[in-house]
Parts: structure tokens; C-alpha cells; sequence
């Protein structure tokens, strides 16, 4: 399988072939993405909720933030790697932001970066763009705003909220991003988005009409259960088999079944 790349999503949007996309922190989740053929792995700040334990994404530092994506590309053959673009990294200025963006490529080995924010972030697309800096913008829900959104709410409910989100959509788009993030608002909202915009988007709790879906590995594996929003689909649940195997080692271990002859040298 050949190395996926920035024209591959726009020709995947030309093709109306479904985009596929996962978050992955670390070099062996990343490595079972990357061999099961997903397109796409995003480094995101959600590691600070799903690897940190933290409550929200915002204390989550870019240094951190570049040696999780250091551990997703050491493992990737194939599947493009973006780097999160973490709270307060791009906000203070142009300068700040595309300095920033550039250590995912340079330090990290990312393909590209993403960004939240549409009309706000116009400036710092722009500048990444024009420092080959591919960028995906991110609108809807915006885990790094939920203080000003008021918590974790879809958004684009109203006509003139969902007014503002296409406008943020073709703002996003015209600045120079590759793809736009989706997350959280009604589903033929999502539709018509993806409809008028040449550049594909990837839909989370954005409903089926998007040119891709992206979900967090922990959330489809079952691993990560403090939450489960309802745009989530389980696809196993390896949190409970592994504390049934981790229980299993105790027991043995006590009783003094392991180690066996069979785990022991001669």
C-alpha cells in the first residue's frame, strides 16, 4: 500500500470513496492502525483525557504534543500522520502558530497539523500554507473553547448558528486548508458543508454525508469508558478483557501456576 498523501484525500473527495481516520498516541496502537490500512492518524490533544486522565484537552503542552506524534510516525508506513495543534499554541500570534505547526513536520515527522477555529484562524492557515505547512481546520464543537461554549453541546442548531458554521466552512477553505474537521452539529448540516466545500470534510458526531469519519481509537476500542458520547460506535472492549487477563496473572501468580516448567529455563 502506497504512502497516503494530501492529494489522496482530494482525490478521495472527487471519487466520493469514504475517507478513514483514527487517533492513535503511541507507537503500537499506531502500528495496528497503520497494518489494518486506515487512512489517516491524528495525534490529538485528546490524549490529555484518554492517555493523561485529565479532565479537558486544554492543559496539554506541545511539547507533549510532539513527542506522542514522534511515537505514531516512528510506527507508520502508510497512513498520513497529523499533529494536533494543542491550546495556546497558535492563538498568541502568526509567528508563535507557524513556528509551532513546523515542529510537527520537522521535529515529529507529521504530514500536516490541525487546527480549531474557521474565521478566527483565517491568518495562521494562511501563513502555514504559505510555509508548506498542509493544514486541517477544525469547527462545530471545539473541545479547546468549551469554557466559551459552555461544555461539550452540538452546535449549529439554530439557522443562524448553522449560517455561521458553513461561513466558518468556506472561510477555513479559502485560507488554504486541505480538509475540514466536522465535530458535533446536525447531520444535514454536515451535508450541506460537505457539499459546498472542493476540500473534503471528516465528520465526528457530523452524521454519514461527510467525505470521512474520524473517531478516538480509545473510544472505538473500548478502553477509554469515563464517558461515551452518543456519536461513538464500540467496536470491542478491551478494557474489560484485559482486566479479566490481568486478574487471571494474580490469580496464578498466588496460586502458583505461573511461572510453569513451561515459562521457566533449564
Amino acid at each position: 500500500m502506497p504512502k497516503i498523501t494530501i492529494q489522496d484525500f482530494l482525490r478521495k473527495k472527487e471519487q466520493g470513496t469514504k475517507i478513514t481516520m483514527l487517533t492513535a498516541y503511541d507507537f503500537p496502537f499506531a502500528q495496528m492502525i497503520d497494518e489494518a490500512g486506515v487512512d489517516c492518524i491524528l495525534v490529538g490533544d485528546s490524549l490529555g483525557m484518554v492517555v493523561q486522565g485529565l479532565e479537558n484537552t486544554l492543559p496539554v503542552t506541545m511539547d507533549e504534543m510532539i513527542y506522542h506524534t514522534r511515537l505514531v510516525t516512528r510506527a507508520v508506513k502508510n497512513a498520513l500522520v497529523i499533529g494536533d495543534m494543542p491550546f495556546m499554541s497558535y492563538h498568541a500570534g502568526i509567528d508563535d502558530a507557524v513556528r509551532n505547526a513546523g515542529r510537527f513536520l520537522k521535529d515529529a515527522g507529521a504530514s500536516a497539523i490541525k487546527l480549531e477555529g474557521g474565521a478566527e484562524v483565517a491568518d495562521q492557515i494562511r501563513a502555514m500554507t504559505r510555509a508548506d505547512i498542509p493544514v486541517m481546520a477544525h469547527i462545530g464543537l471545539r473541545p479547546q473553547s468549551i469554557h466559551r461554549m459552555g461544555g461539550y453541546k452540538v452546535q449549529g442548531k439554530t439557522e443562524e448558528a448553522a449560517k455561521r458554521l458553513v461561513e466558518e466552512a468556506h472561510i477555513a477553505e479559502q485560507a488554504g486548508a486541505f480538509a475540514v474537521l466536522i465535530e458535533s452539529v446536525p447531520l444535514e448540516l454536515a451535508k450541506k458543508i460537505t457539499a459546498e466545500l472542493a476540500v473534503p470534510t471528516i465528520g465526528i458526531g457530523a452524521g454519514p454525508h461527510c467525505d470521512g469519519q474520524v473517531l478516538v481509537l480509545h473510544d472505538v476500542l473500548g478502553i477509554f469508558d469515563r464517558f461515551v458520547p452518543k456519536f461513538v460506535k464500540q467496536y470491542a472492549h478491551l478494557k474489560a478483557d484485559a482486566i479479566d487477563a490481568v486478574k487471571k496473572y494474580k490469580e496464578e501468580v498466588e496460586t502458583g501456576v505461573f511461572p510453569s516448567e513451561k515459562e521457566s529455563f533449564k
